[in-house]
């Protein structure tokens, strides 16, 4: 019964936070209030839920990232796609060894090995703290696309630098052949793996329905199996489980545009989500926070045994150090990364007007840890090969703590200044796009109309109530074709048409909805009508949000 209370309290926390945040008179990150509601529970309690690592890998990471790998814009992603490999794989690289040897300077009492293992685990930044912190701070779309992608494919490198890192602390030994085969079997079974599982499921589901139809929760159901699929595959196959649910993702998104799924489905698809999204994004920081009260007091007192008030001091100062270095590492791999791409686009002919030294102190602190790195740095071994015990070990955990908590107070902190009129690199003209894919659709509509109207005719008693019913349709679709063709039409009109037409609907919505609950609470009609019509009102406003 506890174990119930526990969670019942922590998706409590989750849906508090969100209060929390609006109620206090000084903006504070919405990740940071839940961390602080996982101590308190854990206060409570006397005791928080214990992080198995493995159980946290399966249960929350398989579908946030399956969820971020499906709504990452695609051409964003693959346009930078350099930048993002640079960031994902080579700033890792760069990250474990500079943070390695900063650690091991700082803390000479870590054996090296334990100390590149732990630069390893923060090396990472988290894909669920960046959207955290996104959803406060308006990072420009460009800027947050680079960063997403990063969070999303840098997991693989960074545990794989662990996994051997921890094994030469173990076992003294270290191969770097080894380590490159190992990377590009995990990279690859995991992506593989994702791609093959979303596809066989998509096409299983899409056979199993035509022939013997299903029930309308099946397809819902079925996608939020689908990123744990993908993730156990790939783990049985020694691949990267992270991996294959982030290419599950992509796969889905890519699926999607079959069409095949109903209107209906869809809607009930994204609510689903958008509830998971929220709950796990809040269970994630909650279960940090209640991990960090043990922490914490474990590397007090072994830090006051060691050394009393200094130990402190000299604890809070190491931390705080590892923390800044890994910020002034990501700074430079990111200052000279924005250099050779501005000297690639000036060889190009492009000119480029973008504010080198904030874009990159922004990209640099963008760059936050999260839980992923505290189930890592968890997995440490408690011993060596020989029996004894793993040295440093409860100090890298501390330290893996506070880069977790600085990252996500600096980012919230200094990112809405420095991102304040940040200029970078114009997106496409997705404004363009929009205006020719709604020109083409409103014209594919209204010769549909027509040949429907004609098919029909000769079917309807009163002929003159049909062809007004498809005037009506037709005339909203030349209302919003404006009278031209797409190389001619004003785009700003269009655009101004089709918002008016918006609010003129939503308003004629919510006095419907409004009329048909009046109706429901004066007994007039029955709660399954009412909720029968709000189920098709609900649809229509749905279009319009």
């Amino acid at each position: 019964m506890d174990s119930v209370e526990l969670v019942l309290a922590m998706l409590l926390a989750v849906v508090a936070s969100g209060y929390v945040v609006r109620m206090l008179p000084f903006p504070l990150p919405l990740p940071l209030v839940q961390i602080a509601l996982g101590a308190v529970i854990e206060g409570v309690f006397g005791h928080g839920v214990t992080l198995e690592p493995d159980i946290f890998f399966l249960l929350f990471l398989p579908p946030l990232l399956f969820l971020d790998g499906w709504r990452i814009p695609k051409v964003g992603l693959f346009r930078d796609k350099s930048t993002i490999l640079e960031l994902a794989l080579g700033l890792v690289v760069f990250t474990v060894i500079g943070a390695g040897y900063l650690i091991h300077w700082l803390v000479p009492s870590m054996p090296l090995a334990v100390a590149f293992a732990l630069a390893a685990i923060v090396a990472p930044t988290d894909p669920i703290a960046v959207s955290s912190i996104a959803s406060r701070v308006p990072i420009p779309p460009r800027l947050m696309h680079i960063l997403e992608g990063e969070a999303l494919l840098n997991d693989a490198s960074g545990l794989v630098c662990f996994r051997f890192a921890v094994a030469a602390a173990i076992t003294g030994h270290f191969s770097l052949a080894s380590a490159a085969v190992t990377f590009l079997w995990v990279a690859l079974a995991g992506i593989a793996s994702g791609v093959a599982i979303t596809l066989a499921i998509s096409y299983a589901q899409r056979s199993l329905s035509r022939r013997f139809g299903e029930e309308s929760g099946s397809p819902v159901l079925i996608n939020l199996l689908t990123p744990f699929g993908a993730y156990l595959v790939a783990e049985r196959l020694q691949g990267s489980g992270i991996l294959a649910a982030v290419a599950a993702g992509i796969t889905m998104s890519y699926v999607e545009l079959s069409g095949r799924a109903l209107a209906t489905t869809r809607v009930r698809r994204a609510v689903v989500w958008d509830s998971v999204q929220f709950a796990f994004n809040g269970i994630v920081f909650v279960l940090l926070g209640e991990q960090l009260p043990d922490i914490i007091s474990g590397a007090l007192r072994a830090a006051e045994a060691s050394g009393g008030e200094r130990g402190l001091w000299r604890l809070a100062s190491t931390a705080l150090a590892v923390s800044l270095g890994l910020l002034l590492l990501r700074f430079i791999w990111v200052w000279v990364s924005l250099r050779l791409t501005l000297l690639s686009a000036k060889r190009q002919g492009h000119h480029v007007n973008v504010s080198k030294f904030r874009l990159v102190l922004a990209t640099s602190l963008a760059g936050v840890r999260g839980a992923l790195t505290m189930a890592g740095i968890l997995t440490l071994p408690l011993t060596l090969a020989n029996g004894r015990p793993l040295p440093g070990r409860h100090l890298a955990i501390f330290l893996a703590a506070s880069v977790i908590l600085v990252s996500l107070v600096l980012a919230s902190v200094a990112l809405p200044p420095l991102l304040r009129s940040l200029k970078l690199p114009e997106e496409p003209a997705d404004a363009a796009q929009e205006d020719f894919a709604r020109h083409e659709a409103a014209v594919a509509a209204i010769a549909a109309v027509e040949q429907s109207s004609h098919q029909q005719a000769h079917q309807h008693i009163d002929p003159e109530i049909h062809s007004s019913a498809a005037d009506h349709v037709m005339g909203i679709y030349e209302h919003r074709l404006a009278g031209g063709v797409a190389g001619s039409m004003d785009p700003a009109k269009v655009r101004m048409a089709d918002q008016s037409e918006r609010d003129f609907r939503l308003v004629a919505l919510h006095a419907e909805r409004d009329t048909i609950l009046q109706l429901a609470r004066e007994e007039r009609i029955s709660d399954e009508t009412a909720r029968k019509l709000l189920r098709e009102i609900d649809l229509v406003e749905a279009r319009y949000r």
